[in-house]
Formats: structure tokens, sequence, C-alpha cells
């Protein structure tokens, strides 16, 4: 099984589009240690011919154009991509479904509660439903990845619910300091991909660690995790925001109850942080923080990343 990674920001990406902030000057200036990163996505496949994506990020398109293995290889339309396997309905997960709406075959996986959200926005429709299927996909049950012409694609998904939030234009009315409640169902979810060799689990949203995602996780080939903050108040302590990580749904990656911690005894193989905010110290080469999750084992996703299991 392939991976690649197109995307490895969290909502706004690296640089931010109206952000002023250190970090994002010096990757606007062409700052070597200071990489820019689109927001987060990840493509998989079991033949490096059909590609599935995980999440369709707003940046869809320029993930597309910065990837070959993504692009037109036959006729006069076409595309590599068979399907999406969505795990939320957040902007940056959701947006780039726009972008494939040129009558392409492709089917969209999701669980029941996420393609509820899809439907009761018609925009979504510009997705012929005549071409593009979408397919309930039930939490902690697999599910085959099928081409469009329903032949096997050598890959299967499982989606399991871990703590989340519902998306931020679904919270009626809450304030930034009303933290709404952290759940765990189908609004949230994690995935599970596999070609019978190999698995990969992709979770980019997590708002704790919880015993049952401990089990699941114990072990693990190759995660890919949250990683949109480094503390949980440093939008707070920085200035440029008004919510803390817990307020919008992410584990820390630092302190006693972040992710480092969490995975401290858990043997997985390779952790790679992904969903990072632009505020994150991580996504500077030369910081401390930076050197710390490469001491404790952990990669820093960027755009481009390539992973072979």
């Amino acid at each position: 099984m392939q991976a690649i990674v197109l995307g490895a920001a969290a909502g706004g990406g690296f640089p931010q589009w109206n952000s002023n902030a250190p970090a994002c000057r010096r990757a606007r200036s062409g700052d070597q240690a200071t990489r820019p990163r689109t927001q987060a996505s990840l493509a998989a496949s079991a033949d490096a011919r059909h590609w599935f994506l995980l999440n369709a990020s707003p940046d869809l398109r320029a993930q597309i154009e910065a990837t070959p293995a993504l692009q037109p290889h036959e006729g006069l339309r076409s595309s590599p991509i068979a399907g999406v396997v969505l795990t939320g309905g957040d902007v940056d997960a959701v947006a780039g479904l726009l972008t494939l709406r040129e009558r392409q075959a492709l089917t969209v996986f999701a669980t029941r509660r996420i393609h509820d959200v899809l439907d009761a926005n018609p925009i979504f429709d510009v997705l012929a439903r005549d071409v593009v299927r979408r397919q309930t996909v039930v939490p902690d049950a697999p599910v085959a990845l099928t081409l469009p012409d329903g032949t096997p694609s050598g890959l299967t998904a499982t989606l399991f619910p871990v703590p989340g939030k519902v998306p931020l234009y679904l919270e009626a009315g809450l304030a930034d300091s009303d933290a709404p409640p952290v759940i765990e169902g189908e609004e949230t979810v994690g995935v599970a991909i596999g070609d019978g060799r190999s698995t990969l689990h992709f979770i980019p949203g997590c708002a704790a660690m919880t015993p049952a995602l401990t089990a699941r996780l114990r072990g693990a080939e190759c995660v890919l995790f949250d990683g949109t903050l480094w503390r949980d108040d440093e939008m707070l302590r920085a200035g440029i925001g008004s919510k803390t990580g817990r307020r919008m749904g992410h584990m820390s990656v630092a302190g006693p109850e972040g992710t480092m911690a969490a995975f401290r005894e858990l043997g997985v193989r390779r952790r790679i942080l992904i969903h990072i905010n632009n505020s994150n110290p991580i996504l500077l080469e030369d910081s401390p923080e930076r050197e710390a999750v490469e001491a404790a084992g952990w990669d820093v996703a960027h755009d481009g990343m390539e992973i072979a299991l």
C-alpha cells in the first residue's frame, strides 16, 4: 500500500491567508526551515493506479496539480481518483468535494451522520448523483473500497468513532467561550485503511485519548494523528485567536494529557503528526518544539510526503 500526504496543515493552511504572524511571514519569505503546507488530506492506493482520498480539503485542486499520481492519464477526461473517505463534516474535510463536480465517476464514503450533513446542503448536489455514488459506512464495520465500476481496489476501510464535536457551522450559536460537548459517535471518525498486508490509521481530529482508542492503536504500523496545537492555549497566548484546543475539539501535542504522552507506551511503529495549525511551532524546523517531537520519535507531515507500507 502507498500513501501520499496531499496536505498537512489545519484549516486555513500554512501560511494562513489572513495571518501576519511571525511563522506565516517566514513561510511566505521562502525560509527553508518553514515549509508551506495546504490543508490536511491523504491519498492511498493498493496498486499506484487507483487512489482514494481521505478527506477532500478546500485546497484539493492545487493538491492534484502538485501530485502527478492524481492527474489524468487516459483519454480526454479521466481521473485516478476512485473515491473519497470522509472523517467528518468540517469545511476543511468536505469543501474539496466541490472541486470534483465535473461528472467524474467516484464514490463518497462516510457515516450516515455526515451524509445527512451533505444531503442537507444542496450545493453538494453539483456532485451529480447519477455519476457520484454516496455510500454509507457503518462505524466499526470494514467496507471494501471499490472502483467506480464496482471492481475491487484492493483496499478496505474501517471508520471508527473518536472523541470530537459537531462542525463549527452546526454549533447553533455557541459563543467561542462555550465549549460544545465532546461526543463520540458518527460526527468525528478515524480511518483504518489496509490492503490485507498493511494498515494505516488516519485521525486528523481527536479531542481525547480514550481506552477504546488506546486499545485500537496499540502496536499499530502507522498512525497519522491530530497535531493541531502544541499547547491548548497557544492561540490565546499568541493573540491570534480566542479558542483553546479543547474548545475546537483537538488534543494538544505537548503536556501530560497530550498526544506525545498518550502514545508513549503504545508501541506504534511510525507516528506522524498531521492537521497542524499555523500557530504550532513544530512547523518551524529550527524550533525546540520540533526538536522535541522528533526526539520522541514523531515525524511532522508535509505536503508530498510519501508513505510506503
